[in-house]
């Protein structure tokens, strides 16, 4: 009996079919995003990175150019399993002709070679706007700002996005998400609150009524806790964001796992949200003491948050993106490392026996739960991952690395 099948034994007897998981599994989509390896720059500026994002290292051989980030984002999406998406920031557009056109002038044109990458891969494509690292965030506010020229660029950026992530539906046939996310706030204590969000408010509103398709276009607003240089204020909260999107028909609350208070775990804010909203968006993140957009582990808020989605039967109505940046290891492994640990993560959610945990539960044997739920954390996981990895034709995750060297080796450091 091979590793597999005496694993597949062990979970059939609770209850769990592994084929079927890793069957199910292939099928599920992650939003892979393409601004870890540039360390969030982009294609569009030559500045800093501003507006309260913050990437630390140096490593050698980021990608400075989209041929080299694309051939980048090939390398990494062979090393990881499953079904992949791509996650584009609006600062990444290509400008071909090499006529620039600021951000609220943008065009499906600036993004043909996106979704030539995303149909060469079979992709869909997701979508951000980009309101940090420009010279129009003012006073570090963009669609909150008092500034109304400041508000009507920012407005205009937005509903260039919508054109594009429609562009992006229509051309790969799989529906985009469009994430609005926005550093605005104040490092100190504000005289006024209410008054930026009614601005916000009345921004995103702006946005979403450029005409679009919405079964094809998924727009969402992410909310954050606070940020770098906006301690103390931040004008798209939680309750901001939540409250938008429950009044704003089809419009969705993306949750990123660093944008709470270090108690907040979204793993639990995950099962209340589809209570009450039909979909749901994610950034999965690795927050350490702080939103610090570390590589996504398999550790334990990762395995939860997976946990939940599964549980709550949410594969098909919560939207799933990596998003971190991390410039002080190998960027492609770090990619990698994070999808992979994702995709572990999932793994790991369908093939532990809820039906039989959440029995125990229901009848009250919380003592037999809890030893049930300490007996399936040494069940052989391990075995099932390598056979989804082998039926993925990926490398095992103690090969993996060699592949990392010898790109760098023969790639990346030539860049230098």
């Amino acid at each position: 009996m091979s590793n597999y099948e005496a694993a597949k034994a062990s979970y059939a007897a609770l209850g769990v079919d592994t084929d079927a998981a890793i069957a199910k599994l292939k099928e599920i989509p992650v939003s892979v995003h393409c601004w870890q390896l540039d360390d969030v720059i982009g294609f569009d500026h030559d500045g800093p990175l501003t507006g309260g994002i913050q990437t630390t290292g140096n490593y050698p051989g980021k990608a400075t150019t989209s041929e080299q980030l694309f051939a980048d984002m090939e390398k990494a999406l062979s090393l990881a399993p499953g079904k992949k998406k791509i996650n584009v920031h609006a600062c990444y557009a290509i400008f071909e002709d090499g006529k620039f056109v600021d951000r609220d002038q943008i065009e499906p044109k600036h993004f043909v070679k996106w979704v030539e990458f995303a149909k060469k891969h079979n992709m869909g494509l997701d979508f951000n706007p980009t309101f940090f690292s420009h010279p129009k965030v003012k006073d570090g506010l963009t669609l909150s700002s008092p500034d109304e020229e400041t508000r009507k660029f920012w407005i205009n950026h937005g509903k260039a996005c919508i054109r594009i992530s429609e562009y992006f539906a229509k051309e790969t046939g799989v529906p985009c998400v469009m994430n609005i996310w926005s550093g605005d706030g104040y490092k100190d204590i504000p005289a006024d609150r209410m008054g930026p969000r009614m601005r916000y408010k009345d921004a995103i509103e702006q946005i979403l009524s450029e005409p679009y398709d919405r079964d094809m276009v998924k727009p969402c607003v992410e909310s954050k806790v606070f940020g770098i240089g906006v301690e103390s204020y931040t004008v798209g909260s939680a309750e901001f964001t939540l409250s938008f999107a429950a009044t704003h028909e089809g419009c969705m609350p993306l949750m990123d796992n660093g944008h709470y208070h270090p108690t907040e775990v979204v793993s639990d804010k995950i099962p209340a949200m589809l209570c009450f909203y039909p979909e749901i968006a994610l950034h999965i993140t690795r927050p350490v003491r702080w939103d610090s957009d570390h590589v996504v582990l398999f550790d334990d808020e990762t395995k939860e948050m997976a946990k939940e989605i599964v549980r709550c039967n949410g594969l098909d109505r919560v939207y799933m993106a990596l998003d971190y940046f991390d410039a002080s290891i190998n960027r492609i492994s770090a990619l990698a490392t994070g999808l992979r640990s994702w995709q572990k993560a999932l793994l790991n959610a369908m093939v532990t026996p809820n039906e039989l945990l959440k029995d125990l539960q229901d009848k009250n044997e919380l003592t037999k739960l809890m030893v049930m739920q300490e007996a399936c954390k040494t069940l052989p996981l391990g075995e099932v991952w390598e056979e989804y990895l082998r039926q993925c034709d990926v490398v095992t995750d103690f090969a993996f690395y060699d592949e990392v060297k010898d790109y760098e080796e023969n790639i990346l450091k030539k860049r230098a």
